[in-house]
C-alpha cells in the first residue's frame, strides 16, 4: 500500500513537471516570436530615422545655401 501511494505521488509530480515543461516551451516560443517581431520593427524604425535625418540634413543644407545666396 505504501509503495502504491509513493508511485501515485511520483506519477503526479511527473505529470506536473511535464505540464510545466510544455508551458515553459510554449512561453519560450512566444517570447522568441515576440523578440523576432520587435527586432524587425526596430530595424524598420532605425531605417525611417536614418531617412528622416538625411532629409532634414538636406533641407538644412538647402536653407543655408539659400541664406548665402541672398
Amino acid at each position: 500500500m505504501e509503495k502504491s501511494n509513493y508511485l501515485q505521488s511520483l506519477e503526479t509530480k511527473i505529470d506536473t513537471l511535464i505540464h510545466l515543461c510544455k508551458q515553459l516551451t510554449d512561453e519560450n516560443k512566444a517570447l522568441r516570436e515576440s523578440q523576432t517581431h520587435l527586432m524587425s520593427e526596430r530595424a524598420a524604425l532605425l531605417e525611417k530615422n536614418t531617412l528622416a535625418r538625411t532629409r532634414i540634413e538636406a533641407m538644412v543644407a538647402r536653407l543655408k545655401s539659400m541664406e548665402v545666396s541672398t
